[in-house]
């Protein structure tokens, strides 16, 4: 009997659980279509906005803005943008290993790397490895909003005019679809120009500014940068619900086949406990 009571209590305890994956789906789920709704508004705006920008990169002289000007060092400043919380699947997991292997693969190009976060999970998983450690941007998804991300992309700006480092990447996880995220690196600053072989459409021969060139490179540049944070973090957080509804999904169907074999094993313990109990009973008058 002391059997039965385990496995007894055990099936209550996998039925909580799969209550809980359940509504953790559900609540994932809603999320997801804010967060999917909001990026498909954005998304084009900030693309375009991209390549807006590098067409008009590529037509002015690098002295224009200090955003524009490579730089002949190479202190890099990685932006590395998790989750805040684990249960999606393999969602921060497959992210650092990407952020390791550009590290591993790009720093002998480096004189130096700094990595920042936004998101908890790389943050807590970098400080316990030998990389130099910068600002962990706490908060940057409560709430995601305009006012948060302009906060990041002023820090990192401003940390770029004061000389504190020469190139700005971030890594984040492209949201393709509910089981697909893709790890993407992008840099951010210098501003990238117009290459010749891209895809874009050919460049003007000239352009005319109003009010003067300086003011609104002055304005878009800064935008430019803003915007593709803002891009970048919601793509990240589209995708973490969709890993997590999808991980909480198949959490939640491996809990009912777990319920339903502990519910068989509890049968079966069962009837043999009767069993014993009816050999032991007709034994018993059999010797009497």
């Amino acid at each position: 009997m002391a059997n039965l009571k385990e496995i007894r209590k055990r099936i209550t305890s996998v039925k909580n659980t799969q209550q809980i994956t359940k509504a953790m789906k559900m609540v994932a789920a809603a999320k997801l279509r804010r967060a999917q709704e909001s990026l498909m508004q954005g998304r084009p705006y900030a693309l375009q906005l991209f390549h807006t920008i590098s067409r008009l990169a590529a037509s002015v002289e690098h002295e224009a803005h200090p955003l524009l000007l490579p730089r002949a060092t190479m202190r890099v400043r990685l932006l590395v943008i998790s989750a805040d919380r684990g249960l999606c699947g393999g969602f921060n997991s497959n992210l650092i290993k990407a952020a390791e292997r550009y590290i591993a693969e790009h720093k002998s190009q480096f004189d130096s790397l700094e990595l920042v976060f936004a998101g908890r999970k790389a943050q807590e998983y970098f400080r316990r490895r030998p990389h130099k450690l910068g600002t962990y941007f706490r908060g940057a998804f409560d709430p995601l909003n305009a006012e948060n991300t302009d906060k990041i992309s002023r820090a990192l700006i401003q940390d770029y005019l004061d000389n504190k480092y020469d190139r700005l990447v971030i890594i984040y996880n492209e949201f393709k679809s509910v089981i697909s995220q893709k790890p993407m690196y992008e840099q951010l600053l210098p501003i990238v120009p117009y290459a010749e072989d891209s895809y874009l459409e050919p460049l003007a021969d000239n352009y005319l500014y109003e009010p003067s060139r300086d003011e609104l490179l002055s304005y878009l540049l800064p935008l430019h940068v803003n915007t593709q944070i803002f891009r970048a973090l919601r793509e990240s957080f589209a995708a973490e619900m969709g890993a997590r509804m999808s991980a909480m999904d198949s959490a939640t169907k491996n809990a009912g086949e777990l319920v339903e074999k502990l519910t068989l094993s509890f049968n079966r313990a069962r009837q043999a406990a009767i069993t014993t109990e009816l050999v032991e009973i007709i034994s018993g008058a059999a010797a009497l």
